[in-house]
């Protein structure tokens, strides 16, 4: 059985972050989210801290770093400096993957994302409908990789092959003392739902990899618990990822803070937007004499 979660107590000091990745610029997505947290701490009487997710260090630079201090520091928004930045806690994450590992619950593969979807089209079609999907659209894990002996594993890691740690999604589960939930809390912060939470549907969800010794999953669990975060406000992009840090949180015997998923800002198209979209970067409107307001404004009208 999992180790016990620890639900955060609503009566300890509120602590919020704000967590972007130095893999480009901000755009008006980022200042909504970082003003939603700000707007929070400030109601609750709480902390703000920023964190620098920058664990894919071939995307992440630190230009993109600067320019984001800058971005946060032009909307008047103040956080607790310096911030957390993950690369420099590369150790932490792995004890944590360690842990699970001794668990049992963690296996290597191998497969190219090539061989991946090739063996997705023959499981469909042995199956005669189409392969099962995560919440994000892509195709479960549908390798053999959970059948292989420690040792083949141990001998191919060591060999340089590219690989992937994932999580043991059917055995994880199993070790659940019983259904897991998150709180959902409305912009007060006060309990809004209790919403069931269902890791399953994410399959066997990497862990780590060669390139990248931890993923999203793992390390935003270990940092909010390390930073004593009670109150998690993102976009509604990331609220079926939820699942998936319910179950890490609960396997680790983390904390388990309340969650707020805003609204999105989206595109012309009716997308999300994305870093690549200099048009509604942060630097280019700064540029064009766009002032702080008049972006809190055309946020605030979801524009």
């Amino acid at each position: 059985m999992a180790a016990a979660h620890q639900p955060i107590s609503m009566d300890q000091p509120a602590v919020l972050r704000f967590a972007p990745s130095p893999n480009g610029l901000l755009h008006l997505g980022h200042a909504l989210s970082a003003l939603e947290n700000a707007a929070m701490a400030r109601r609750l009487g709480g902390r703000l801290l920023l964190r620098i997710e920058d664990i894919d260090r071939t995307r992440c630079r630190p230009e993109f770093e600067r320019a984001i201090i800058e971005d946060l520091a032009w909307l008047g928004l103040d956080f607790e400096m310096p911030p957390r930045r993950q690369s420099e806690h590369l150790a932490t994450y792995r004890a944590a993957l360690d842990r699970l590992d001794a668990m049992g619950l963690v296996f290597a593969s191998f497969e190219s994302r090539a061989e991946l979807k090739a063996l997705v089209a023959e499981r469909a079609a042995a199956g005669g409908r189409p392969w099962p999907t995560d919440p994000d659209g892509a195709p479960l894990y549908a390798g053999r990789g959970a059948a292989m002996s420690a040792a083949e594993r141990a001998r191919r890691i060591a060999a340089g092959e590219p690989f992937a740690l994932r999580l043991r999604m059917a055995e994880a589960l199993a070790r659940l003392g019983g259904p897991l939930a998150w709180t959902e809390v409305d912009e007060t912060g006060a309990p809004a739902s209790h919403v069931p939470a269902d890791p399953g549907r994410w399959g066997d969800v990497v862990l780590a990899r060669k390139e990248v010794p931890t993923s999203y999953h793992l390390s935003v669990v270990v940092d909010d618990a390390l930073q004593g975060v009670t109150h998690v406000v993102r976009g509604q992009d990331l609220r079926e990822a939820t699942a998936v840090h319910r179950l890490l949180q609960a396997l680790l015997g983390l904390p388990e803070p309340v969650y707020r998923h805003h609204r999105l800002v989206l595109g012309a198209d009716g997308r999300k937007l994305s870093k690549s979209e200099a048009a509604t970067g942060l630097a280019a409107l700064r540029a064009m004499g766009v002032t702080p307001d008049e972006v809190r404004r055309q946020i605030a009208h979801g524009e």
